[in-house]
């Protein structure tokens, strides 16, 4: 399924289109291939790797890296791979990746009032979610290439709009 060429980056309110790769708690690398509009598995992490939330992209946006701007999709529970959510824009991890920026915009489902957690900002998630997310970052190459990564901080919603409409004109200017 081509999730870029039938998904707008926005989708309703500022609300933005998320596909989930990797569900909460795999340690199975699955990427996206624009190429071939598959999802594949790109190598097994160690489980001590395992993603810390549900990890995905946001489609119609290419990040500094040549990927799409990927997504942290904070939920109680992990989500297939290749569902789709509309998602409420909280953050950013501002993050580096072998030299280039690799944002990782954070979002929540854009309804979840039913869940008695409703999330409005990063502040939400408490200082300790967060320790937990730079800490993942920060180690998850350490077995293959140590010190590759970087977490430069986090940003809040504003940011990571500004982070998605320059994602959003660099997939106008080279990918589209």
């Amino acid at each position: 399924m081509d999730y870029n060429a039938i998904l707008q980056p926005y989708a309703e309110d500022k609300t933005v289109n998320v596909v989930i790769e990797i569900p909460m708690g795999s340690n199975m690398k699955i990427e996206f291939d624009r190429k071939r509009n598959i999802m594949v598995l790109d190598r097994v992490e160690p489980n001590v790797f395992a993603k810390p939330t549900n990890y995905g992209f946001i489609p119609g946006t290419l990040d500094d890296d040549g990927d799409e701007l990927d997504v942290l999709f904070v939920t109680d529970q992990a989500v297939p791979t290749g569902v789709v959510s509309e998602a409420t824009v909280i953050g950013v991890l501002e993050f580096e990746d072998d030299g280039e920026m690799d944002h990782k915009v954070i979002c929540v489902p854009a309804d979840d009032r039913h869940s008695g957690n409703r999330v409005a900002s990063l502040d939400d998630l408490g200082e300790q979610w967060q320790k937990m997310v730079k800490h993942h970052f920060t180690h998850y190459k350490d077995l293959k290439s140590p010190g590759s990564t970087k977490v430069l901080g986090y940003g809040d919603a504003a940011k990571a709009h500004e982070v998605i409409a320059e994602c959003i004109e660099r997939w106008n200017k080279e990918a589209a």
